[in-house]
């Protein structure tokens, strides 16, 4: 065996897909059946892309999916999780191995400019607002069809059972708990093996992986100040909350600079205030709703407590009543199986060569494809790059930043990011349920 890193390459004994022969002529039938389905697959990106939804409210995406699936032969099950979907189809004895994807969308308006761009507006939180595909979900659904369509056509090369997930409500969280909760391994077969991807700012063509922790755990919390309104003119006569939640705002900052470890990643970011709807009115109260990550329940911890005991003190200084705080439990990290990591990232060096990366550290991003590890399915999630190669390297050269996920000008390139990711999960999959 050689070690890169904390990856095992099994050299001589590779999967039987990694050997050069085998890889070739696989590759061949995939490129010819992606070249095949193609429009298809571009006209499903596109109407996704532009009728986009939000977590748990996936209803014309759900269905969407499953009609495509339903087509293709899967025996399909809708309303899992409330908007998810299953997808089952069996070719003889063997693993099961699950594929997910992710059905929502974002609450932002786009500003891509694309001609296929959305205009949806939904419901959030009582509020209308424009909803976006600011992530790439639309790219994973794509890949998702072209995966479940390509492995049919190659269904002679494996024997087992393909698991294709439509998972709801990643960006919210909650939407694999909920699957889980509604008997996701209980209704249907358990898998042996999962898989999943995400496309980011990177060149397209381009695959990354890592074995063991692959990004962060996900926490979200709200904060709300009470204070005493009044006229903006006669402030000494009022408790000010949104002075409260300004002071909050830099002090619960020191969480990170002062209390945890240097060497270790944690993030408090506060993405939502909500104070008043006049500028000469001081008002009652101040909500303000934020994000914190970590790799280690350590740190996790140690910023959970540090953030209310911030939120505490701002209140007492202020002569306040204590606030309301509360957490969210989100995401845990997802954690990928060594065994199952190091198999797979064979395959993908041998397929992309010097296009497949192994990554030296997690990722700050979140995801709760982790619900599915815990609930005990060894897997392997890996990214795919989404943008064009030569703007994302002058971007590089001269310092500008690249709109990434959650950007409302994130554009990937449709055709070789879908491509990539389909022949990277097709050959994975085979792989796994490759036959003896």
């Amino acid at each position: 065996m050689i070690r890169i890193g904390t990856l095992w390459l099994l050299v001589g004994l590779l999967p039987g897909i990694a050997a050069a022969a085998d890889l070739a002529s696989t590759r061949a039938a995939i490129h010819r059946s992606l070249d095949a389905q193609y429009p298809r697959i571009d006209a499903l990106y596109k109407d996704l892309h532009a009728h986009p939804e939000l977590s748990f409210q996936e209803v014309r995406t759900a269905a969407k999916l499953a009609s495509e699936m339903k087509a293709l032969g899967y025996d399909v099950t809708e309303g899992v999780g409330r908007t998810g979907i299953v997808a089952l189809y069996r070719n003889g004895s063997g693993p099961t191995v699950m594929v997910r994807t992710e059905l929502d969308a974002l609450p932002l308006e786009e500003k891509t400019g694309l001609p296929y761009a959305s205009k949806a507006r939904q419901v959030l939180r009582g509020v209308e607002t424009p909803v976006m595909h600011a992530c790439g979900h639309d790219i994973h659904m794509a890949i998702w069809v072209a995966v479940a369509t390509t492995l049919l056509e190659l269904k002679d090369q494996w024997s087992g059972t393909l698991m294709f997930l439509g998972q709801p409500a990643e960006e919210a969280g909650g939407g694999a708990r909920a699957m889980v909760a509604d008997g996701l391994f209980t209704r249907f077969p358990k898998p042996d093996y999962g898989f999943a991807l995400h496309v980011g700012p990177a060149p397209h063509g381009t695959v990354s992986y890592k074995p063991g922790v692959i990004n962060s755990t996900a926490d979200s919390f709200s904060v709300t100040f009470k204070g005493r309104g009044g006229h903006g003119s006669r402030p000494h006569t009022t408790i000010d909350p949104v002075m409260m939640a300004g002071r909050f705002i830099v002090d619960v900052q020191s969480v990170i600079s002062r209390e945890k470890d240097a060497a270790r990643f944690g993030v408090v970011s506060i993405g939502s205030v909500q104070a008043g709807n006049a500028g000469n009115v001081i008002p009652d109260t101040a909500t303000l709703r934020g994000t914190i990550r970590s790799h280690d329940d350590e740190t996790r911890s140690k910023l959970l407590a540090g953030v209310e005991r911030t939120a505490t003190a701002v209140a007492m200084m202020a002569g306040a009543p204590p606030p309301d705080y509360r957490v969210v439990e989100g995401a845990k990290a997802v954690i990928n199986d060594d065994t199952l990591a190091a198999r797979s990232g064979t395959v993908l060096k041998a397929a992309f060569g010097n296009r497949a990366r192994l990554n030296a550290e997690p990722g700050s991003a979140s995801e709760d494809y982790s619900e599915f590890v815990v609930a005990g399915v060894p897997s392997f999630y890996f990214r795919i790059g989404g943008l064009d190669p030569a703007a994302f390297a002058k971007a590089i050269a001269t310092r500008n930043a690249v709109p990434g996920n959650h950007s409302p000008e994130f554009a990937p390139v449709p055709e070789p990011s879908i491509r990539t990711g389909a022949e990277a999960m097709t050959l994975l999959v085979l792989d796994a349920l490759q036959k003896k």
